[in-house]
């Protein structure tokens, strides 16, 4: 059965980590963006990692129920890399972690890429594009454990949070200047924290009447 999602939530800063945020509690409900094959093609299409033409090609290449597999191998890989984030955020990551991060090396290995020569796109002159051989619906699972490898070895722990909301799973890399970003976005969370605490301070008010 195929799941009619809201869009994927793409508000990391790193698609490493939106990668972990593709289960998410926006609005009170939980939402798995990756809980079956159909859901796992369409957030590799939003994010970009994987173009139209090639999620097409591997539906069609695919054995019944193959892609509910890879979209489980998919989860089970999040749970693991959400594991190794949370116990490694807000520090700076050392060279030990390394040893934690086999699992991923092994995956990353599996990959068939290659450089071939291409047009510029809506440009004149030619560029060398990395490629990737779609043998099986599995290597959908590759490019997911490259943004995650790029995530890993480009960004800053020390830097990488979790949203302050409450109920709120979401995790981010804080770029902004001072590093002073407390939420997933405030459009989600930033304006639930600010009418919790603007009823707080109404509630706060009428016990201070009340009291006189």
């Amino acid at each position: 059965m195929t799941h009619q999602h809201p869009p994927a939530i793409f508000l990391a800063d790193a698609l490493g980590l939106d990668f972990l945020n593709s289960v998410a509690t926006p609005l009170d409900t939980r939402i798995d963006w990756l809980s079956d094959g159909d859901g796992l093609l369409s957030w590799l299409e939003q994010s970009g990692l994987v173009s139209a033409p090639a999620l097409a090609a591997v539906r069609e290449a695919a054995m019944p129920g193959e892609l509910d597999s890879v979209a489980a191998q998919a989860r089970s890989l999040r749970e693991w890399f959400r594991g190794f984030v949370e116990d490694r955020k807000g520090r700076p990551l050392a060279a030990d972690a390394l040893h934690d991060l086999q699992p991923l090396n092994r995956m990353l290995e599996r990959d068939e890429g290659f450089a071939q020569i291409a047009a510029r796109d809506g440009a004149a002159g030619l560029e060398l594009r990395s490629l990737r051989r779609w043998r099986s619906p599995d290597s959908l699972l590759l490019p997911i454990a490259e943004a995650m490898a790029r995530f890993v070895c480009e960004e800053d722990f020390t830097h990488v949070k979790a949203c302050e909301g409450p109920a709120c799973t979401l995790m981010f890399v804080d770029h902004t200047r001072g590093h002073a970003r407390r939420w997933c976005s405030m459009a989600i969370c930033g304006n639930r924290a600010k009418q919790a605490a603007h009823r707080q301070r109404l509630k706060e008010k009428v016990n201070g009447q009340q009291e006189v």
